[in-house]
């Protein structure tokens, strides 16, 4: 009588250690430490990108061949997003928000759910492309962020909704196509559209249950209505009582980073709008710095309170958002161990912060630069170019809109002390203020004008102010996109590898003393991390449209994974025709290569 009592308690208990913990706060805080599963966006908590596997080496890494790949569906944008691992199997999600589940061995769905976004109404409100970039995990649900602003918990076993919020509106020109982030429980989230006229934000939402808990507005709003807090009445002394009526962007559209240790979460902003700063009225106030736009905000993930602040670009007026990666380590700089936080700023500048504090500690072009001077040494306030304060008259400045680095990530090898940036160097891009610019409600308004050749009617060459001089590393001649090792502690280059750039793509480094790269053109590329040198370079079959690569094991067996593929032209949302092109575009897949694996079929 007493073991029939017993056996099932018994049998529970063995079935219980035999299942995959779930992902709490613990677990994503060690997230990286075994390297065997993929669970946050960065892989750890402070976004290294870095792995700690290494049966994949500087000897064998020639060997990678296919182990298998999944085709993502049809497409329409790029793939951005990366993949997350856990319990043996791999999540995605891929263009108008489609989230997928598949066997980590073998690539068999396991599951797909389509969250049937309202294409031809969304895709117009849209500012920057039908793209996500990645899915959070958290307590066996698989969170997901909807292109038309909802946030979405499905069961990590079988993709049926637990829970959905909103976060915002496309009738209000907001999108969604950031990762969230998991700290203390708690869903964060930004919104893109600075380009619209919208007030850029980030909230949090309960992770268990999809409640809201808070919100942090970017920009100040309408003067005449009480401020959210105290951070917002210091934003609106920077701003002209005038601007909220355009929004002033600010959205928060990527990098974001979490220390638990000083219970922070760190969050970039985007530009101000319209890009002009003339146009959003702040001269003659007491300051014209437009906080908080392209800055790095520090705020407790509890309460949503803003404990520091740091502004990249003070009075933007060159799209300089500041939402790249942000990431977290230790480094011992002058004798002294310094908890950090890094960015290779989209301005072209690679900024290293106190993390706990916010103190600019240094910051150097690791691209080449020449909207300023330099930055304060004590500050890190940039010294900007006068010439670079353009007007009717057309400037010609590097970095361009595009920056010196964007969204595609770059990694940290704790071994060589380097960080891996896909970047763009060199290329001067054109800004011209329009004289006509009239606000136009609920449209795009960037107050800019791209210079034009002279007419044969008007012969009248546009009016073009002298280009400022350069400062940071020239780049290699006929070669704009690079992969850039750089040394944060003394900011200095150790070495740099053709092909990339600040778009598309990204990198991952691991104990086998490697970096792999995806390349935009389709290419998986593998560098010594110690060195550079090349030890492999991969033709995926894809053409474009690449997402970051990840690493995780199973079974003893490291994987390799990736995304990429445009897919086909979706006429019914009104997306423009391709170029003309011998190569049609690639059908989205999703590749995960092995040791010793198969080769590649055609796509």
């Amino acid at each position: 009588m007493r073991k029939t009592t017993l056996l099932p308690f018994l049998m529970a208990s063995i079935l219980a250690g035999q299942q995959a913990p779930r992902v709490d706060d613990g677990v994503l805080k060690n997230a990286a430490k075994s390297g065997e599963e993929w669970l946050t966006y960065g892989q750890n908590p402070g976004e290294t990108r870095y792995s700690p596997l290494n049966q994949i080496d500087a000897t064998n890494v020639s060997r990678l061949g296919l182990a298998w790949s999944y085709d993502l569906g049809q497409g329409g944008g790029n793939q951005e997003a990366t993949p997350l691992v856990w319990n043996g199997t791999l999540y995605g999600i891929t263009n108008w928000s489609v989230v997928f589940a598949v066997d980590a061995r073998t690539g068999k769905e396991r599951w797909r759910w389509d969250p049937e976004v309202n294409q031809t109404g969304v895709f117009p409100r849209i500012c920057c492309g039908v793209v996500n970039r990645g899915l959070a995990i958290y307590q066996n649900k698989i969170i997901a962020p909807i292109i038309d602003g909802r946030l979405e918990a499905l069961d990590a076993e079988t993709g049926k909704p637990v829970w959905e919020s909103r976060v915002s509106y496309p009738q209000d020109n907001y999108s969604i196509t950031m990762a969230p982030r998991i700290a203390k429980g708690k869903v964060i989230i930004g919104v893109s559209g600075s380009e619209y006229p919208v007030r850029g934000f980030f909230a949090a939402f309960d992770a268990n249950t999809g409640h809201f808990a808070w919100k942090f507005y970017t920009v100040p709003g309408d003067p005449s209505k009480p401020f959210e807090n105290e951070a917002m009445k210091k934003a609106a002394e920077t701003w002209s009582p005038e601007a909220w009526k355009m929004g002033g962007g600010a959205t928060v559209w990527d990098g974001m980073a979490w220390d638990p240790e000083s219970d922070l979460i760190y969050v970039g902003t985007g530009n101000a709008g319209p890009w002009p700063e003339q146009l959003r009225n702040s001269k003659g106030q007491r300051s014209n710095d437009n906080l908080y736009a392209c800055s790095v905000l520090a705020v407790r993930p509890d309460t949503g309170e803003l404990k520091w602040y740091f502004q990249m670009v003070p009075g933007d007026s060159w799209d300089y958002d500041s939402v790249q990666q942000l990431m977290l380590a230790n480094l011992a700089i002058k004798g002294q161990q310094r908890k950090v936080l890094m960015q290779a700023n989209k301005d072209g500048f690679y900024y290293v912060l106190d993390r706990v504090t916010g103190q600019f500690i240094s910051g150097q072009p690791w691209v080449q630069v020449n909207w300023a001077k330099g930055l304060d040494e004590v500050t890190g306030r940039p010294i900007v170019n006068e010439e670079a304060h353009y007007g009717r008259e057309t400037v010609m400045l590097t970095p361009g809109p595009g920056g010196g680095h964007n969204w595609s990530p770059m990694s940290f090898n704790p071994s060589t002390g380097l960080v891996y940036v896909p970047s763009s160097s060199g290329g001067l891009s054109s800004y011209t203020a329009d004289e006509n610019f009239v606000y136009k409600p609920g449209e795009k308004n960037l107050g800019i004008i791209r210079a034009k050749a002279p007419t044969a009617a008007s012969q009248e060459a546009p009016i073009t102010r002298p280009t400022p001089p350069s400062i940071g590393p020239t780049p290699p001649e006929g070669q704009r996109g690079i992969l850039v090792a750089w040394d944060p502690v003394t900011q200095k280059e150790r070495w740099h590898a053709s092909g990339g750039g600040a778009l598309g793509g990204g990198t991952v480094s691991t104990a086998g003393n490697l970096v792999f790269e995806v390349i935009p053109d389709g290419r998986l590329v593998a560098y010594r991390a110690d060195t550079g040198e090349k030890l492999l370079d991969l033709k995926t079959g894809l053409t474009g449209g690449m997402g970051p690569p990840i690493t995780y094991q199973i079974d003893g067996k490291q994987y390799i994974s990736l995304m990429g593929g445009t897919g086909k032209v979706i006429p019914s949302v009104g997306l423009p025709p391709p170029p003309p092109s011998s190569t049609p575009p690639s059908l989205p897949k999703l590749l995960t290569f092995v040791l010793d694996g198969g080769p590649i079929a055609s796509q």
